[in-house]
């Protein structure tokens, strides 16, 4: 699994990626995720294309380093996080966020904050076994969540 940069050449197929239907409540499309990246270049967005074997398979966003560390929210904060539906269960997510902890760390964060939509299905369980841990505050409506970073 690598990360890909997302170019005119890719970005259709990357778009068609989807999550099962009783996620989308929890991750909005990569298209949406796309313009969010443009309509908020203050938040510093970074985005990637996960692939497989040649094959787009997810999409990961975060806001990067961002200058005025807002409150709850943290400097590195993964905003969204989609594996295609076909490509669950393998792994697949762990080892993108897996790759992200260390590209964040070797920029020299501490931390990687991250937040969820409560309701069934929700994906804390996935972030719980990674090691994140609820900051207590609750943003928009989601739940904070942070992992501290040990040095390497």
């Amino acid at each position: 699994m690598h990360l890909r940069e997302i170019t005119d050449d890719n970005r259709d197929i990357v778009c068609a990626l989807r999550v099962r239907g009783d996620q989308e409540q929890f991750v909005a499309s990569v298209a949406t995720s796309l313009d969010d990246a443009a309509d908020e270049p203050e938040e510093n967005p970074w985005y990637r294309a996960a692939y497989c074997d040649g094959e787009p398979v997810g999409f990961v966003m975060l806001s990067w380093n961002v200058p005025d560390d807002r409150s709850g929210v943290g400097k590195y904060y993964l905003w969204r996080l989609l594996i295609d539906e076909r490509h669950q269960g393998r792994g697949i997510g762990q080892e993108v966020l897996t790759q992200i902890v260390d590209l964040v760390r070797a920029d020299g964060a501490t931390e990687l904050y991250t937040s969820y939509e409560p309701g069934e299905g929700e994906p804390w369980p996935f972030y719980q076994r990674f090691g994140f841990e609820p900051t207590g505050e609750v943003d928009d409506g989601e739940i904070v969540l942070r992992l501290t970073l040990s040095a390497r």
